[in-house]
């Protein structure tokens, strides 16, 4: 037992300290005998990771999928992507004639599917993307006349 001698507002203390087993020491403060426990620190890490950045998908000659906005068309009536996203599947062909609540486009953004209506009644004269296709805000999916 290690024994210490202190001096507290003039009083003097002898302090032994034994074994410490399980955080709890053995102590005596001028021969009367203790058991203190002790406060048990927890380590704890914090552990940063800087967000990585995903690739864009690429083609098999290695170009880029993102379709770019087209600039906007003269004729007909465009239907626009509303916000960034992956095209999951079509749901209509050129050519096809569409209400205005129709499905046309299924798009994939935020881990969530999104239906993209005709907007109005009319034919599609155009579609501009491919099922997995990567696209940007405000790129023409399709056009109707």
């Amino acid at each position: 037992m290690k024994e210490y001698k202190y001096k507290i507002n003039g009083n003097t203390y002898t302090v032994g300290i034994g074994d410490i087993d399980n955080g709890i020491a053995q102590v005596e403060v001028n021969g009367t005998p203790y058991k203190v426990e002790l406060e048990q620190k927890v380590a704890s890490t914090v552990k940063i990771t800087a967000p990585r950045p995903s690739a864009a998908p690429r083609t098999e000659s290695g170009e880029k999928v993102i379709t770019k906005a087209a600039p906007a068309a003269t004729g007909g009536y465009a239907i626009k992507a509303p916000l960034p996203g992956v095209v999951l599947s079509l749901a209509c062909k050129v050519g096809d004639t569409v209400k205005a609540s129709d499905t046309v486009v299924l798009l994939e953004a935020m881990k969530m599917e999104n239906a993209i209506h005709a907007g109005r009644d009319g034919k599609v004269a155009s579609i501009n993307v491919n099922q997995g296709d990567s696209v940007l805000e405000g790129t023409v999916l399709v056009t109707l006349e």
